[in-house]
């Protein structure tokens, strides 16, 4: 039994340990941070519930119907790839290009708060959720992680589906913390290093989008780096 433990925390620590890169929570959330801009506490919180909840549905999905789902609409993850640095790169032009509006009279009167957080509510899966947060390479890694030769319902079975799925919810709880608290971390920076870090998180967006769909484009054609 105390090997069954041992086991279990190693495949543990080897979910999160590949699953973090992908899902980088922290960089994430300064990413993301952009769109909470003119939410107050309980409506960030009320999103960032709900992205949370859309990203353990997606772990989910891709770690126990993801590689059927894929194979019945004929999609390999290059294409995924491909695709989901398209739409990343998309989301990260829009906030480059948006500095050029201007806060009117209704916004300062607090008339933004509900227009905001009504704003939000349709983007909370797309894009914020897939593909900026669990993405074509949280796919990826979820499928490689499930891959094992375990028949199903062994203990070796369990053990690692067991294992990944604490994994992804200590991704969770990582997403739900940062995210809800990057407006507080930003704010020590003042006024200035806030704006200068939501231009470089646009930047950030649109670069990480570029390499997604660069690394997409490279399996497809079979091209070395």
């Amino acid at each position: 039994m105390p090997e069954f433990y041992e086991s279990f925390i190693h495949l543990t620590f080897i979910g999160i340990i590949a699953l973090f890169p992908v899902v980088n929570p922290i960089g994430s959330a300064f990413m993301v941070s952009p769109f909470f801009e003119h939410l107050n506490r309980a409506e960030k919180r009320a999103a960032v519930t709900t992205i949370t909840f859309y990203a353990f549905l997606v772990c989910m999905v891709s770690l126990f119907a993801g590689q059927w789902i894929l194979r019945l609409f004929g999609i390999s993850i290059p294409v995924v790839q491909l695709a989901g640095g398209i739409m990343i790169c998309k989301m990260g032009w829009e906030f480059i290009t948006s500095d050029e509006k201007k806060t009117s009279p209704e916004e300062l009167a607090g008339d933004v708060d509900v227009a905001a957080y009504k704003h939000i509510v349709g983007k909370l899966f797309y894009p914020i959720t897939f593909p900026a947060t669990t993405g074509a390479g949280t796919i990826s890694v979820l499928f490689t992680l499930s891959a094992h030769g375990a028949a199903f319902g062994s203990q070796a079975y369990f053990l690692n589906t067991g294992a990944i799925l604490l994994s992804i919810l200590v991704i969770c709880v990582m997403i739900y913390f940062f995210y809800l608290n990057t407006k507080n971390m930003i704010h020590y920076l003042g006024s200035n290093g806030e704006n200068i870090v939501n231009r470089i998180s646009a930047f950030l967006i649109f670069c990480v989008g570029l390499q997604i769909g660069v690394a997409g484009i490279k399996s497809l054609f079979h091209i070395q780096p």
